[in-house]
């Protein structure tokens, strides 16, 4: 007997780089204007046509959705990644720095978050488990390596970098942000 069950067809390279651009370029946008972007500004910076981008997201919310959930995604992804190249401390401050990026955008595109049915909230509980599952595992490891004192809780420094993340709306926000994490690593370390 045979399974007449449609499979899934993977998208085409072609159509998995274009949903990527229009992501990236979403992303962007929305960031810089608040989320105040039409769907025609955002195809034309991705340079794909309104057909092409309507046929990946359907709706704006649908589209802003993605965006948020893409770098929810990418956080995860480069925890693993980070956790695998470097030793545990700098791959701890490396994905703080990323983090404190993603907040800044997820300030900025919160308001407009709100218009999605339901609310964000939803949307922000289960990429809460993702995002606290990464830091739990960097701060494990730089514990585990000596790097960061026994007990520092990883919600702790999560929260602090929420504070961080304060200074995305000042002039060279990115070099405050540096020096922020900075700070915040060098009170984890280990007394001797």
């Amino acid at each position: 007997m045979t399974d007449s069950t449609p499979k899934e067809r993977k998208p085409r390279a072609d159509a998995q780089r274009n949903r990527e651009r229009i992501l990236e370029e979403a992303k962007t946008a929305f960031t810089r204007a608040g989320g105040e972007i039409s769907m025609e500004d955002v195809a034309r910076q991705a340079g794909v046509g309104a057909g092409t981008l309507y046929r990946h997201f359907p709706t704006r919310d649908a589209l802003l959705e993605s965006v948020y959930r893409a770098e929810v995604a990418k956080l995860a992804e480069e925890q693993r990644r980070l956790s695998d190249s470097l030793p545990p401390a700098d791959a701890l401050r490396s994905w703080m720095l990323l983090f404190v990026d993603y907040i800044a955008t997820k300030k900025i595109i919160a308001p407009a978050l709100n218009s999605i049915v339901g609310g964000p909230t939803k949307l922000f509980e289960s990429s809460g488990a993702q995002i606290t599952e990464a830091i739990h595992s960097l701060v494990t490891n730089a514990i585990a390596s000596g790097d960061v004192r026994s007990d520092i809780e990883p919600l702790d420094l999560l929260r602090a970098l929420v504070g961080v993340s304060n200074v995305a709306s000042a002039p060279d926000w990115q070099q405050s942000a540096k020096r922020l994490v900075d700070i915040l690593l060098l009170g984890s370390r280990p007394t001797e």
